[in-house]
């Protein structure tokens, strides 16, 4: 319940009109990978609503890996492999080539689009990526993926989305709240939903398609599943007391959630398909904030039955828990990295927030933000970056920092402040 208030009184202090995220590298790698893309060919009809190579090469900049040469710089401009001249990119120390085009089809767009070695003059990578004639930008992500993948050996997430709230101020201190998504540079934001009601704690579904969050829209929290390709609202939860902290199992079938009905606030998971309910945690200490383990065995979850919150783990199949955390006078809102290593959370040090990792086998701590008041963090699919909440100059933002700590970049709003995000598993 605390941790709703705070959640509460922080989306009550925004004032926005719309979200609009902006993209602002603030640190990158040494030494990063020299990298060319070639602007695409273009044989639709008209002009590209979009300019591909640019989306593209936005990306890789992003991740602070890669760094794209100037349009300005190059020597030509191929789009296949009969018109690359490797003396040209070996004259601007140019590692890796991008060139391609895109073409139309019976059910759409596609780009064909390959990749070279300028200095083993060799290539090293040809694709097609198929969509529709309005996805543009969704193709020039796919591209991205495919690119950073074969030059990192990690699955790219440039074409996953994001989900996070707005609120917009309509005076006499009444907001209305927006539940936004949009792609992961902030390009195609949309409104999932609005409300004149506090929305909190969104979270995707592993499908992609269904979410989860907290409405009060009923004078009471309650927890709500939304079909983004329908557009169907389902309210889950409707009891007395808490209702928040929704959770999706790895398989999708289950929700784990927080409820007060029976007392004080525990640990419940829910069959979506059955809505019944099984408690998980029994205690006279708040437990909240779960997050299953990739496995779908055990829960972690945020308790102060040790006095302070820390993070506990729960085994599903007979209640055994134990504690987790133990450096550190707070440690909470604890999410999972994707292979099962890490837990990535909101941990307090000397009085200041900051996101930090524990590497689960090692016990070992690694504080990875330098900012202030640091929350609600949400992993990338593939484990590379994360994304959460933050201030910067006095207003709430979105930032994102390698699990290593050695790129970060903000995404703050052109109006107003954005909280609470969630990143989107690897999208159908």
């Amino acid at each position: 319940m605390i941790r709703a208030a705070l959640v509460i009184l922080s989306l009550l202090a925004c004032s926005a009109s719309w979200a609009q995220l902006t993209i602002e590298i603030t640190k990158g790698r040494d030494n990063p990978t020299s990298i060319a893309i070639v602007p695409f060919g273009w044989q639709g009809v008209g002009v590209a609503r979009e300019d591909v190579a640019a989306i593209i090469e936005a990306d890789l900049k992003r991740t602070g890996q890669f760094a794209p040469v100037s349009r300005d710089d190059m020597l030509g401009s191929p789009q296949q492999a009969s018109e690359v001249y490797y003396r040209d990119w070996r004259a601007l120390n140019v590692d890796y080539l991008v060139v391609g085009k895109i073409l139309p089809t019976a059910e759409g767009l596609v780009a064909e689009y390959e990749m070279f070695d300028v200095y083993t003059q060799r290539k090293v990578l040809s694709n097609r990526v198929n969509g529709d004639v309005n996805s543009l930008r969704n193709i020039a992500h796919k591209v991205s993926d495919g690119v950073y993948e074969k030059l990192t050996g990690i699955r790219g997430a440039f074409s996953t989305r994001l989900l996070y709230i707005s609120a917009i101020e309509r005076g006499n201190g009444e907001f209305t709240y927006r539940l936004l998504v949009s792609d992961v540079d902030g390009a195609n934001e949309s409104v999932v939903f609005e409300s004149d009601d506090p929305l909190v704690t969104p979270t995707w579904a592993p499908d992609g398609e269904r979410i989860a969050y907290v409405s009060f829209e009923t004078t009471r929290a309650a927890i709500f599943m939304h079909n983004l390709k329908t557009g169907e609202r389902t309210q889950l939860t409707n009891y007395k007391g808490l209702n928040g902290a929704p959770s999706w199992s790895p398989d999708g079938k289950q929700l784990a959630m927080v409820l007060s009905k029976d007392g004080s606030p525990d640990i419940y998971v829910m069959d979506i398909a059955t809505r019944t309910l099984k408690r998980v945690t029994r205690h006279f200490a708040i437990d909240t904030e779960p997050a299953w383990m990739p496995d779908g065995k055990s829960i972690i979850y945020t308790s102060d039955r040790g006095g302070k919150p820390q993070i506990y783990q729960v085994t599903l199949a007979n209640g055994y828990e134990e504690r987790v955390t133990f450096e550190g006078d707070y440690n909470a809102r604890a999410r999972v990295v994707p292979d099962g290593s890490g837990i990535i959370m909101v941990h307090r040090n000397n009085g200041n927030y900051h996101i930090a990792m524990l590497d689960i086998e090692r016990g070992s701590i690694n504080i990875l933000t330098e900012t202030s008041l640091d929350e609600s963090p949400s992993i990338s699919p593939n484990g590379a970056m994360l994304l959460y909440a933050t201030k910067y100059q006095g207003k709430g933002i979105l930032a994102a920092v390698s699990l290593d700590g050695g790129v970060k970049f903000r995404l703050p709003s052109r109006f107003g402040e954005v909280r609470e995000p969630a990143w989107s598993p690897y999208m159908k």
